[in-house]
């Protein structure tokens, strides 16, 4: 038995693991590597593995970079089973094939501005394909991956439908169980649950370290630090700016706007949503109750109001997308992508970016080399669809959104992977940046952690 790093091996776009156990191999997640253009198309563009040599993918939730290169695979001849919880087959639907159409929209408009662009990875069609392969799996229930290999899934409490899963793997007289830990979400965040960590007698954990260095704000100094940059960019007349992922980051945001005009805490600004992708994930969110948190965050409202608040404007056209850049007076515009890599956000930046009436709010992580990061880093120029554009706008970072768990966070996670009593397992760091994971594997050696941070491409023996 034996186990690959192919993505997300210390960087945090492009997860993907392979596990091997006899004749059978099987793909943890087949996500989308993000960052610079031709770097990221090069690795996206080499599978690790042949798609008729793979016998299944067991994918942890629908993030583009743990489920974007779905098609991709397809596309190449992967004809096997794709397991995925209900809420994160149902979520792949709408955000696959928005990436599809993501990647042919900024291929034909870099086309008509005869700018050098490679041609999509994939195609709606592939898409549809890649779905018609996904099998639903509730949280809590055993099932046979392939021959020797058996799993379960947890909720992670990242984003809806996303696990952490436990694996059994059996070749002859051997056993060994894995945990892969997915992306692990944040305690006492609205709508979503906390995560639940599987408690288990661990061999090898594969755990996410995206903040493994440092710790998150509260929610409710996010909450608060939110308010304070509406109500600061409203005084001036400018618009917040807000890259944000479609689903989970978005329904949070306006649930908390929302509770913040009710407490007459912000102003009444218009709030825009320029996301197709948000609006339908709502109609998801209604059709997955079970996996809402129950506590104080849907006692006051619930899923079908997340995004229909009097105040909440949605811009499905993309000339209503565009009418915005010219709008005057304050508002909130809230658009994938998150890492500002793809989709409308791009073209807010490059009319926005430049004005200091404005706020580039960041919401969430942002990884190395992409424009995101860029902002973050506040560069005095940024290049939007292969334009310089001078940052002048304001720049704000709230980590108190992220959902990912900060480092006390994932180490409660870890401790808990455990059944009472048995020793700590190997673990193997994953999704996190070199200097995030090396800070975390000290403190993990230091209590007594076998605990390592395996390059892409290495190989490991269970």
């Amino acid at each position: 038995m034996h186990l690959s790093f192919e993505g997300a091996a210390r960087e945090v776009t492009g997860s993907c693991h392979l596990l091997t156990v006899g004749a059978h191999t099987v793909a943890l997640d087949c996500g989308l590597f993000q960052g610079r253009r031709e770097e990221s198309r090069a690795k996206n563009e080499r599978l690790p593995i042949a798609p008729t040599a793979l016998s299944a993918v067991v994918l942890s939730h629908a993030h583009i970079d743990h489920a974007g290169r779905l098609p991709f695979l397809v596309a190449r001849g992967y004809r096997g089973p794709i397991y995925a919880t209900p809420a994160t087959r149902d979520l792949c639907a709408l955000m696959l094939a928005d990436s599809a159409r993501i990647q042919e929209s900024d291929a034909a408009y870099l086309e008509r501005k005869g700018r050098p662009h490679a041609p999509p990875l994939y195609t709606t069609a592939d898409v549809t394909q890649t779905i018609a392969q996904m099998i639903g799996v509730p949280y809590g229930r055993w099932f046979d991956v392939c021959p020797g290999i058996r799993a379960r899934y947890h909720d992670a409490g990242h984003i809806l439908g996303s696990a952490s899963v436990v694996l059994e793997c059996a070749e002859g007289d051997a056993r060994r169980t894995l945990v892969f830990s997915g992306d692990i979400g944040r305690s006492g965040l609205d709508i979503i649950r906390d995560p639940d960590p599987p408690r288990v007698a661990a061999d090898v954990v594969l755990c996410e370290s995206t903040y493994g260095n440092r710790d998150h704000a509260s929610v409710s100094g996010a909450k608060a630090q939110l308010g304070e940059t509406v109500r600061r960019t409203a005084e001036r007349g400018g618009k917040v700016l807000i890259p944000a992922f479609a689903v989970g980051r978005t329904q949070e945001l306006v649930y908390d706007l929302h509770g913040l005009l009710d407490r007459k805490q912000i102003p009444a600004v218009p709030v825009f949503i320029d996301s197709p992708l948000a609006t339908n994930a709502t109609a998801i969110f209604e059709l997955h109750p079970d996996c809402w948190d129950r506590g104080e965050a849907l006692v006051r409202t619930d899923a079908d109001h997340l995004l229909r608040a009097p105040f909440v404007t949605y811009t499905r056209d993309v000339a209503d997308s565009k009418a915005l850049n010219s709008r005057r007076g304050p508002a909130v515009i809230i658009a994938a992508s998150g890492m500002c890599e793809s989709g409308r956000i791009l073209h807010h930046l490059l009319h926005g970016a430049s004005d200091t009436k404005n706020t580039i709010l960041i919401v969430g992580f942002q990884a190395e080399h992409t424009l995101g990061r860029r902002i973050v880093e506040q560069r005095p120029q940024v290049r939007i669809f292969g334009e310089e554009v001078s940052l002048l706008a304001d720049v704000e970072v709230l980590n108190g959104y992220s959902a990912h768990g900060d480092r006390g966070e994932l180490r409660r996670w870890l401790d808990a992977v455990r059944a009472d009593g048995s020793p700590a397992p190997r673990v193997h760091l994953v999704h996190g940046e070199p200097e995030a994971q090396d800070a975390f594997a000290a403190a993990l050696a230091a209590d007594g952690y076998a605990v390592d941070a395996p390059p892409r491409g290495d190989t490991r023996t269970l």
